[in-house]
């Protein structure tokens, strides 16, 4: 991959990236570091090339499979809130979707699982990683629902789409005070909360952030 390709060019430039930037802080982001890795992941690299001119716009953007590219907002806050107990080394995403938010994640944490139940979107998420060097990401085809056992557990979770429940097996794979940080509900009914191991114990601490509209989790595999 140029140079080019990654800096981008007209509506994908270094200076449509710092408009997205500036409104971020209006809407309340305040972790610098959360906005330095915004400002210089190609958000364009993760789209097709016909929707790459509206990749800086604080939008949510389809990826195809009925799946999107989150709104650049909603990515930063669950970011911001991920990290706010601290420095990550070990997080799990759920919903690797175009690999965008992984790719933020790989940028601040020490490592990254990620895992995926459509394989199309799996295979191109993974080449973009290789694509922009990153090693220390690991992705692969499952059930999001169960999380990723067998490298738990894990400091911080997030998923990238809503249950109508938390799954007990994403709680269960919180190392202790871990962090999960998830939308719930249906439809136009849900919310971004927070979910917090105390300590070592089988106690959580549950808080709503805010509302907000994601595709919904889903069971199962796709070919």
């Amino acid at each position: 991959m140029n140079s080019t390709e990654m800096a981008g060019i007209g509506m994908t430039s270094q200076r449509t990236r710092e408009r997205l930037i500036s409104r971020l802080i209006e809407q309340g982001i305040t972790n610098q570091k959360v906005l330095d890795v915004i400002r210089m992941t190609p958000r364009h690299l993760f789209l097709d090339e016909a929707l790459s001119h509206r990749a800086y716009e604080d939008t949510a953007l389809p990826i195809g499979f009925s799946q999107t590219l989150s709104q650049p907002y909603i990515v930063a806050r669950m970011t911001e809130i991920l990290l706010s107990e601290g420095p990550l080394k070990k997080v799990l995403e759920i919903g690797t979707g175009s690999g965008y938010q992984g790719t933020i994640l790989a940028q601040l944490a020490e490592q990254v699982y990620s895992v995926e139940r459509i394989e199309p979107l799996l295979k191109k998420a993974k080449q973009r990683f290789r694509e922009l060097g990153l090693t220390n990401i690991s992705a692969h085809l499952s059930d999001g629902c169960f999380g990723w056992e067998k490298q738990a557990p894990y400091d911080g979770i997030i998923t990238t789409a809503a249950p109508q429940s938390i799954p007990d097996g994403l709680l269960d794979q919180l190392a202790p005070n871990g962090i999960l940080v998830i939308p719930v509900g249906t439809g136009d009914s849900q919310n971004l909360s927070v979910v917090k191991r105390l300590g070592n114990s089988a106690e959580f601490e549950h808080t709503i952030v805010e509302k907000v509209k994601f595709v919904p989790l889903l069971g199962g595999l796709s070919r």
